[in-house]
This record gives structure tokens, sequence and C-alpha cells, in this order.
């Protein structure tokens, strides 16, 4: 059995009961940095072989979990902090392990962008996740702009690095937008910052950042719902 196990995004406290419990029993943890997984299993005092599975070694590295698999053993991934298979290459193995008719299933917990949408004050009815844009800025424009026009909530992931520039070409190719920036989501000195792009640009320019940051921008009100706006009939079955 595959196991896709959530992990905290920062407070070690929001790890769930049954993640506990899967991280003891498997067999193996597959691990996107075995460095950073280890100090979360020994905090619990949980010893298991790691198997290193990132973006430079995904295809070797999924050939051998596969194989591991296959010999009825369980393997349970681990991302370094949060939901596997998002915005990391978690979602190749899935794939792999249903081509091989290998059994899978998740166990919830955190995630970087629910809980900064749903902290940011923007429309969280229908929202649109576009993981991580482009480094250079030309095709960062591009991935932008398709979303120029939709009325749906956006939210993007960015190292500290380039977060001043993806702010210049969010305010250049949607205008100056409602937004809001998380960051240290669940750690002590946690910030949620909110306010029109120009100004959250402003607030971060010529500073020295640290951690990845998650991005919110309003949608397009001139299409569809107001950003603020509730939707028709109420769900509740979130």
């Amino acid at each position: 059995m595959l196991y896709l196990v959530a992990t905290p995004i920062g407070h070690l406290q929001d790890i769930t009961l049954r993640a506990l419990e899967t991280l003891r029993t498997v067999d193996y943890v597959a691990s996107e940095d075995t460095r950073k997984t280890g100090l979360l299993l020994k905090h619990f005092d949980i010893k298991k072989p790691q198997i290193a599975f990132h973006e430079h070694n995904e295809e070797r590295s999924g050939e051998r979990i596969i194989s591991i698999l296959e010999e009825g053993k369980s393997v349970a991934l681990v991302t370094d902090a949060g939901t596997p298979a998002i915005a990391d290459p978690g979602f190749t193995i899935v794939r792999r392990a249903l081509a091989a008719n290998i059994p899978l299933t998740m166990i919830p917990g955190p995630t970087a962008l629910i809980m900064a949408v749903a902290l940011s004050g923007l429309a969280v009815h229908s929202f649109t996740f576009r993981g991580f844009p482009p480094k250079k800025p030309g095709p960062r424009q591009k991935f932008l702009a398709v979303d120029v026009s939709s009325p749906h909530t956006l939210i993007f992931y960015e190292s500290p690095f380039r977060l001043a520039a993806l702010l210049r070409d969010c305010l250049t190719v949607y205008g100056d937008r409602p937004a809001a920036l998380a960051n240290d989501l669940t750690k002590m000195f946690e910030r949620m910052d909110r306010g029109p792009i120009s100004a959250l640009l402003e607030s971060v320019a010529g500073k020295t950042l640290k951690g990845e940051y998650v991005v919110v921008i309003s949608g397009n009100s001139q299409r569809g719902r107001p950003e603020m706006e509730a939707p028709d009939e109420a769900d509740e079955s979130c």
C-alpha cells in the first residue's frame, strides 16, 4: 500500500494521529528531503528507513518505490511540509501506482494554500491554485496572463528571492487588485499581510525575506460574481 501522508507546514503539533500511526507502521518513508523528514521522525521517536524522492531523482527513485510496493511492502510518501503531490513530484508516484494497480490512499492534513486563502479575506467559494510561477519575467507574465479574466481567487507559491518580482508582474498583468501574502504559517512569527498589490509590493521591496510565501490575489470582479459576493446556494458539506 502507498500512503500519501500530510505533515505539518510549521507547527509540529498539527500532525494527525493517523499520520503518526501510519509513519510508525509502514516499511519505508519516501521523503522529499530526508534530513527534514529525519527531524520530524526523530521528534516523534519514529525509526524508519527513508528513500529520497525529489524532483532530481524521481524517475530512478520512483522505480525503486514501485518495486518495493510490488513486493507487498508499504511506503509512506511525505513532502518537506504539507500535503504530498501539491507542487512537488508526488503526483508521478500516484500515476505509477495506479498504472501498476497498487492500492493507495491519503492521510489528509495541513496544506498551506488552504490556510492562506481562508485567512486572506478574499473570496473562498471559488479559487484557482497555480503553484510556482516561472522564474524568468517573460514566461512569468505569460503564465499570469492566462488568468487575467478569471473571476476566481488566484493562489501562487513563491520563494522569498522572487517574491517582489512576482508582485511587480502581478501588478502589471492584473492591475492593483486586493491581495494577501502569507508567510511562516502556523509558526511563531506567522504573518498575513493584506492590501492592494502595490502596497504589498512596497512592503517587501528591498527587504531580506525568508521562508516560502503564499500569494493570494482577487479574481477579476468584472467577470462572474464580484470577488466578495457569496455563492447563490451555500454548500455545507465541507
